[in-house]
């Protein structure tokens, strides 16, 4: 991959609108993402990379769960949200529109009705569960007040998936499996996050947990113990008008340690639903005696593109991005200064460039008529993890610097270069 014909657009500011939020403003500076309109955003090819890599770790965590990937439809009948009797609980969030013949539909901001319509219809026997299905497709929810870049956008990428059983234990199972799964992929992206208890919200159900990147501009205050995993969103500890601050240094429910109060940007939530659906909707299949049985169900949803804004919210300083390795735009860049002068720096600098993408690496040359100055800080902005730079050094020394995305510097020769990336 070439810069100079890479569609990058970096800014050196952005509006106060959008400076309000760190990975709002970064996104927007490193020409990942643009506004189209309050709340929602293109995705430009570097924060698409990244949203891609974010994408790839979820699908094989699901797959490895034993999960089964399907695609519903973004827009959905009335009929089956009245079945569920969401179509007026749900409130304004939902975006309701006619079609042509006057016919009801809404863009789905969940799929809870799709899915157990699906399921109802083409599953009849207890022998056929569990299942456990899931999806990586746009949502919307029409928010009265978007905010946050993508973290609290109307339009947004998530990976939802719903679980059919014949009995509670067998939910409990799956509900693990997946607690598990979502553990999996915040630990493989590299994220310091936490498990909290949680309300179940418009979703209903009987038990739900919440999964947190810890972060200074998370929009969720948590309460945490300072020696077991216990962790619950302070809202449910609050009484009356109680300030979150007012629980820290208090005696942690489960008894082990103090609470401790900091923020976290809710990134996941898994529900155990019940039978709230499966009975509005009429989904039953047969046990084993042949009675028909309503099904329990669980629901769990993972913020796709929410994530890729809390990993900037934790990984980040006054140069730009620093991207956990997994889910980097390019493991490295190669940076060329003065090549239009020395053409041993172009030919070097572009056999290594080869070199490296046969092995795998997924490298971007700098080749771009700047100054290091320049290139140095665009690289940092984006947060690329490290920089090969070919400039006086070479051209005197045949040596190359390699400046790591936390200011380390190494000076090699190219043979060695491999070595040390």
């Amino acid at each position: 991959m070439l810069w100079s014909n890479y569609f990058i657009p970096t800014l050196k500011d952005t509006a106060a609108e959008d400076s309000q939020v760190i990975s709002n403003s970064l996104m927007l500076k490193s020409g990942m993402i643009r506004k189209t309109a309050s709340g929602i955003y293109t995705w430009l090819p570097l924060g698409l990379r990244v949203l891609n890599k974010v994408e790839n770790i979820v699908r094989e965590e699901m797959n490895n769960a034993g999960a089964h990937e399907v695609l519903m439809p973004m827009v959905q009948p009335k009929d089956l949200w009245d079945e569920s009797e969401r179509w007026n609980k749900f409130g304004p969030e939902l975006l309701r529109f006619k079609d042509r013949h006057d016919r009801d539909f809404c863009l789905g901001p969940t799929h809870e009705e799709v899915i157990t319509d699906l399921i109802k219809n083409n599953v009849k026997s207890y022998r056929e569960l569990p299942l456990n299905i899931y999806q990586i497709q746009t949502k919307f929810r029409d928010e009265i007040r978007p905010r946050y870049g993508v973290m609290r956008s109307r339009e947004f990428l998530m990976k939802d998936s719903y679980s059919f059983h014949l009995s509670e234990e067998c939910l409990e199972d799956t509900y693990q499996i997946m607690r598990k799964a979502y553990s999996n992929i915040l630990k493989r992206i590299g994220l310091n996050f936490k498990i909290v208890k949680a309300d179940s919200g418009a979703i209903g159900g009987d038990r739900s947990e919440e999964f947190h990147v810890l972060a200074e501009n998370g929009e969720d205050t948590l309460a945490v113990s300072d020696s077991s995993d216990f962790a619950v969103n302070a809202e449910l500890l609050l009484e009356n008008d109680q300030d979150a601050q007012s629980l820290e240094g208090q005696k942690s429910p489960d008894g082990n340690g103090l609470l401790e109060i900091t923020k976290g940007i809710e990134v996941g939530h898994i529900f155990q639903l019940g039978k709230l659906y499966s009975e509005n909707m009429n989904a039953t299949v047969l046990d084993d005696s042949g009675t028909a049985k309503n099904m329990h169900m669980g629901c769990y949803g993972v913020g796709i593109s929410r994530i890729v804004a809390a990993s900037i919210e934790q990984n980040f300083d006054e140069k730009g991005i620093i991207w956990p390795k997994s889910i980097s735009p390019f493991n490295l860049s190669i940076i060329t200064i003065g090549a239009d002068k020395d053409k041993n720096i172009e030919a070097s600098s572009k056999k290594l460039y080869q070199d490296l993408s046969q092995k795998g690496f997924e490298v971007i040359l700098d080749d771009r008529n700047d100054g290091f100055g320049k290139k140095i800080k665009d690289n940092e902005l984006v947060g690329i993890p490290l920089s090969i730079v070919f400039g006086k050094n070479f051209s005197e020394n045949d040596e190359v610097e390699i400046i790591f995305r936390d200011g380390k510097k190494i000076i090699s020769t190219i043979s060695k270069v491999e070595e040390i990336i």
